[in-house]
């Protein structure tokens, strides 16, 4: 196996956090072992792309799971409301993309026994699961996985950005108001 994909870091132990960068998101999964992750992967990738092209991608003429690499096709499960629990290389899974180890919750919250993550991710693999971008999606399965706690950072700081966006947009908005007014009162 390749090793140009890790951040300078150990080797994965079963039961860490696997985070892997996608064009303009994290996919996560969780590792269990002799090179293999356990991950959520949308259901029906297969017959989608069995029409395209998809060696742009860097992967073969069909796969089914997520795609390495592609960022859009890899968000296929929030068009739909399930995911296929599955296990796979983690250098399969993460193609061209960089991942590291990420346990950053370890601190907050107490992992569970390694066994235990494992025994819960394998029970999982073929399984059909409901799937939502802000409420379980890839990250609250693998958190859920680790910690026994389901939560996503990344929806967290989207949330977070779209209201401080909208916080911002509604001042410029109130200032312009203002200044309407002001300019209509001197007239």
């Amino acid at each position: 196996m390749e090793t140009d994909h890790f951040f300078p870091q150990p080797e994965p132990k079963p039961g860490d956090l696997i985070e892997i960068f996608r064009p303009f998101y994290r996919h996560w999964a969780i590792y269990v072992g002799d090179g293999y992750v356990v991950h959520l992967a949308p259901p029906i990738v297969t017959e989608c792309y069995k029409k395209l092209d998809v060696g742009q991608f860097g992967v073969g003429p069909c796969v089914q799971g997520e795609i390495a690499g592609a960022g859009a096709a890899s968000v296929m499960s929030a068009l739909t409301d399930k995911a296929i629990v599955k296990k796979e290389l983690l250098y399969d899974v993460a193609g061209s993309d960089k991942y590291q180890v990420n346990n950053k919750h370890d601190d907050k919250y107490p992992p569970l026994p390694c066994s235990k993550i494992v025994q819960r991710a394998e029970e999982l693999v073929g399984q059909e699961v409901l799937y939502k971008l802000t409420s379980e999606n890839c990250e609250h399965f693998v958190n859920e996985l680790r910690y026994g706690i389901a939560r996503s950072d990344q929806v967290r700081d989207v949330v977070v950005a779209a209201g401080i966006a909208g916080v911002g947009l509604a001042a410029i908005g109130l200032i312009g108001v203002i200044f309407s007014r002001n300019k209509r009162q001197k007239q």
